[in-house]
């Protein structure tokens, strides 16, 4: 599966509203350790069934990262039915978020 990029306008349905696990990378392009994360991302997102994968630029959607706290990025949450279950901030390993999808 391929990752899903969310905003302000499709976050709601995209991953609030999926009943099922959902991994989501809070980014920026100017970000040098989210950019080491995003391949360990992209390999999530094709390795893994049944966990949807996504995307936020938190400079574009200001809002939802104040809405969950981000105070430094990567920060990657685990939802699960419209509710954060994991949460790891910083460059994390492809075993410990693995692990959080179990």
């Amino acid at each position: 599966m391929s990752v899903t990029s969310v905003n302000s306008e499709n976050f709601k349905q995209e991953v609030l509203e999926n009943e099922g696990k959902v991994l989501v990378d809070f980014y920026a392009d100017w970000c040098g350790p989210c950019k080491m994360m995003s391949p360990v991302i992209d390999k999530i997102a094709e390795e893994v069934d049944g966990v949807k994968v996504c995307k936020l630029n938190v400079d574009d959607a200001q809002d939802i990262a104040v809405e969950y706290n981000v105070m430094s990025i990567p920060t990657i949450m685990v939802f699960e039915k419209g509710e954060v279950k994991e949460k790891f901030v910083g460059v994390t390993s492809k075993d410990e978020l693995l692990s959080a999808l179990k």
